[in-house]
């Protein structure tokens, strides 16, 4: 916490706690104040892409000069209401920002840091131009302490592996990201401390993108789940897989048709069962560019893909058989993602394992006014960014949807559900 000279009488400004995982709350408190004086809270963060983002809500303190983000109500800013962490959900990049930008940590090693501001008055804008009453700086990780981040690399397969701290063995995550590629840790890192070792597996570059039968066929992801599962600090039974949007793609087929491998359990997010039966990524790619006809635009020229294997087709070569599945599945589902028909995938799922007698495996989480990027806990929503496609490198702006007071519900809610079914399929399971 920290007072500001010069100011009478003196706010006092604090976050509790001050430094803590992205996925824990934090409550703000402003006292020392005027009674029924009106302030704003305003936070900034400087992205490790160098971008400024901010939010603020309109407060008035209370007749013992006290302003609670816990219990009070913003009138008005980036959210309004009792909303403990808006500060957080509703960041959005600073007036004159490049356009199309997302908050991703980069370094996890390092933490996000989050400057939170008092000023004076109900403010919107020209924050930075105005002297704060008071300020404090609030650190957020993706790694607890004792997280070890290892770079992994077993034969062909690459990533970074993240370790809990203590002697093991762990229950252990294949994490596997979408068609955007590239090697993103920061959600390995939050499950590596909340107890699970995860590697984060990389498998499509620009670079590589021209070669899938090397790179990211079958095989490669068998390598990868069986690389991890013999690592000395894993339970070797208790590996399961983590896919988002190409990612459940991925998770979905070697679940029910590799011989190779054994998932305890899988958690699918925004994604869908539809690719050639058995076939590889590669051919994945290859039945989406037929379709690619079918692309969208919206008034601002936003690419929508939700459409390229739409309608769910009927013919079952098209599709992962999910009625062969044999362990647990989790569906977490936007219901307004422009990006992906993860809605009418879900459906088409549960409509399968119900008809094969297996729909005790599958949970699903659907949420409306949900886009396509959900997140851990109190990252900032997306509507639209910008987005480079692996197979060519073109630039391009992707309609992600979602509103953002329900998606952040979402991500949040989503999130400890997901830690939930991880821990009963991956500890307390026998």
């Amino acid at each position: 916490m920290q007072r500001m000279a010069g100011i009478t009488p003196c706010p006092l400004l604090s976050v509790d706690p001050s430094r803590g995982l992205v996925d824990e709350k934090f409550t703000v408190q402003v006292s020392s104040l005027p009674p029924i004086q009106q302030i704003t809270l305003h936070a900034q963060i400087h992205s490790d892409d160098g971008d400024f983002w901010e939010s603020f809500g309109h407060y008035v303190s209370d007749a013992s000069g006290l302003v609670n983000g816990a219990n009070d109500a913003s009138l008005g800013g980036t959210y309004d209401g009792v909303e403990p962490m808006g500060l957080l959900w509703s960041l959005r990049p600073v007036p004159g920002s490049r356009p199309g930008l997302r908050l991703r940590k980069k370094e996890v090693h390092t933490p996000l840091l989050v400057r939170i501001s008092v000023y004076k008055g109900h403010v919107s804008q020209g924050f930075g131009e105005r002297a704060a009453l008071a300020s404090v700086v609030v650190e957020r990780w993706y790694m607890a302490p004792g997280v070890s981040r290892v770079v992994f690399t077993e034969g062909a397969v690459r990533g970074t592996l993240f370790l809990p701290p203590g002697p093991g063995p762990f229950p252990a995550l294949l994490d596997l990201w979408g068609g955007g590629g590239g090697l993103v840790e920061y959600r390995s890192a939050l499950l590596a401390s909340r107890g699970f070792v995860s590697l984060a597996l990389e498998y499509i570059t620009i670079k590589t993108a021209d070669s899938f039968s090397r790179n990211v066929g079958n095989a490669y992801f068998e390598a990868a789940f069986n690389a991890l599962q013999q690592h000395p600090l894993v339970c070797a039974d208790r590996v399961g897989i983590l896919g988002l949007s190409f990612g459940t793609s991925v998770a979905l087929g070697m679940a029910v048709y590799s011989d190779l491998i054994e998932p305890r359990c899988l958690v699918c997010v925004s994604g869908s069962h539809v690719q050639p039966v058995k076939g590889s990524l590669a051919d994945v790619f290859a039945e989406i560019k037929k379709n690619v006809g079918n692309t969208r635009y919206d008034e601002e020229n936003r690419v929508i893909w939700r459409d390229l294997i739409l309608p769910i087709p009927t013919d079952p070569s098209k599709k992962v058989d999910l009625g062969q599945l044999k362990c647990p599945l989790l569906l977490i589902v936007g219901e307004d993602d422009q990006n992906w028909p993860a809605s009418e995938s879900a459906e088409d799922m549960k409509q399968m394992m119900e008809s094969a007698g297996n729909s005790h495996l599958l949970t699903v989480l659907s949420y409306p006014g949900t886009g396509h990027l959900i997140e851990p806990p109190y990252t900032p929503h997306i509507l639209a960014s910008n987005f480079i496609t692996a197979q060519t490198g073109e630039k391009v702006m992707v309609l992600w949807g979602g509103k953002t007071v329900p998606h952040s519900f979402a991500q949040e809610d989503s999130w400890r559900k997901t830690l939930d079914f991880l821990e009963e399929h991956l500890y307390r399971s026998t």
